[in-house]
C-alpha cells in the first residue's frame, strides 16, 4: 500500500468564527463565505477521489479547528491525539477524539510536549517530523516514541527557517517525489528522493496534497501547475486564496487513512 492510498477521510466545517484564525503578519483574514467555498471544493474533490468523507460539525469557540490535520494524526493502525503549539488551539484535540474512537480502536494521546500534524510528513521510508514554533523538540520526540509503538518509524528533522510547518514547504507527490520550496530542497532533509523545487514566486504551491492518484494543488499557482503536470501527475487545482490568508494550505484540511 503506497502512503498516500487513502478510502476515508474526516473533515471539519469551518464556523464563522474562522476570520480571526491565527496568522502571521498583518495581511487581512478571510471571509467565512470564501473559506466555505474553498473548504467545499476541497470536500468534493476528496470525495471525486474516491475516499468516504464524514464531515463534522462547526466548532466556533476554535476558529482554526477546520484544519483538522493539526490537532490529530491518523494511521491504519491508529490515532494520535496531539498538543498544538498554539495556545488557542490546545482544546481541539479532545473535540476530535468521538469521532475518532468510532474508526479506531487505538487513540493516543501525545503525552508531553507540543506538536502539530503540519510539521508531519509520511514518506515510503519514514515519517518524518520537523521542529518549528509549533512542534517542540521535547514533543517531537515524544511523538516518534508514540509512532514506534504503532510500528512506525519516524525522524525528527530541523527544516531551513522561515516556513509556519514543515508541510508549508514540502509534499509528497509520488512515491519518489517530493514537491518544495528553494530552502527545503536544498536542505538535504530529502536524500534519496527526487526533489521538485517550486518556481519562483509560487513557493506557496509546495503545500500540494497527494490523494490516491491525484495530487491536489492551488489553483493560483499555474507554474507549478504545469510543472506537476510534466511530470505525469493527475493534478486537480483547487482554490485556496482565503485559507492561505490563515496561514493554511490543502494538507491540514483532513484526516486520511486507509482502512485496515
Amino acid at each position: 500500500m503506497r502512503v498516500f492510498d487513502f478510502g476515508v477521510a474526516i473533515v471539519r466545517e469551518p464556523g464563522e468564527s474562522v476570520v480571526h484564525g491565527l496568522r502571521e503578519g498583518a495581511h487581512d483574514g478571510p471571509s467565512y463565505e470564501g473559506v466555505k467555498a474553498e473548504h467545499a471544493a476541497y470536500v468534493a474533490a476528496l470525495r471525486r477521489a474516491g475516499l468516504d468523507v464524514e464531515v463534522l460539525a462547526p466548532l466556533e469557540a476554535f476558529p482554526d479547528s477546520v484544519f483538522v490535520e493539526d490537532p490529530a494524526l491518523v494511521f491504519p493502525e491508529g490515532a494520535v491525539l496531539l498538543r498544538p503549539g498554539a495556545q488557542s488551539r490546545i482544546g481541539e484535540a479532545a473535540e476530535l477524539a468521538p469521532a475518532l474512537s468510532r474508526h479506531f480502536e487505538r487513540v493516543v494521546p501525545l503525552p508531553r510536549g507540543f506538536a502539530d500534524g503540519g510539521d508531519v510528513l509520511v514518506t515510503p521510508e519514514a515519517v518524518l517530523i520537523g521542529l518549528s514554533k509549533r512542534t517542540d523538540a521535547q514533543g517531537a520526540r515524544a511523538l516518534a516514541e508514540t509512532l514506534a509503538g504503532f510500528g512506525r518509524a519516524a525522524r525528527v528533522v530541523a527544516p531551513p527557517p522561515g516556513a509556519l510547518h514543515l508541510k508549508t514547504a514540502c509534499a509528497l507527490v509520488d512515491e519518489e517525489t517530493v514537491l518544495a520550496t528553494g530552502p527545503m530542497a536544498r536542505s538535504g532533509l530529502f536524500d534519496g528522493l527526487r526533489v521538485l523545487e517550486t518556481p519562483d514566486g509560487e513557493e506557496a504551491a509546495a503545500n500540494a496534497l497527494r490523494v490516491n492518484d491525484t495530487v491536489l494543488a492551488g489553483a493560483r499557482y499555474p507554474r507549478a501547475l504545469e510543472m506537476l503536470d510534466a511530470h505525469g501527475l493527475r493534478v486537480v487545482p483547487l482554490p485556496t486564496d482565503q485559507i492561505a490568508r490563515v496561514d493554511a494550505g490543502l494538507s491540514c484540511m483532513s484526516l486520511r487513512w486507509k482502512r485496515g
